[in-house]
């Protein structure tokens, strides 16, 4: 397959699959022209790779956990910690934003939003 199949086939874009190339996520085979020729194994890697990414997976825990489903003796332990990580993160991320929301909203009930120039969002903003 050249990029663009794959390209089609993984929901990637060529861009995204030139900088796996580029950073060792993958290594295509050559053709004697330099085309990229891509197997199903790379296709299969770039669909695990896309999955990972749309999870929120960083590109180094990406790597990680390629080498890991690649590795047949790998330990499913060692799997769960890396997803279990990444969970915490996320719940940690959802804990901000959701204080963050609480925060905005009850800025924008406190504003009156009418024509005086008195406006509590800009005063709380403005806190040193």
């Amino acid at each position: 397959m050249n990029i663009s199949d794959v390209a089609k086939a993984s929901g990637l874009p060529a861009k995204t699959i030139r900088y796996y190339e580029d950073i060792g996520l993958l290594t295509p085979q050559r053709a004697q022209n330099g085309y990229r020729s891509f197997s199903d194994r790379d296709l299969h890697k770039l669909t695990f790779l896309g999955r990972a990414r749309a999870l929120g997976f960083s590109i180094d825990i990406c790597r990680t956990l390629l080498a890991l489903y690649e590795d047949d003796s790998r330990e499913s332990a060692q799997v769960k910690a890396l997803a279990q990580d990444h969970l915490k993160a996320i719940d940690d991320k959802v804990d901000q934003l959701l204080s963050m929301r609480r925060t905005l909203a009850n800025l924008i009930d406190s504003c009156a939003g009418d024509q005086r120039p008195d406006c509590p969002i800009l005063a709380d903003l403005g806190k040193l």
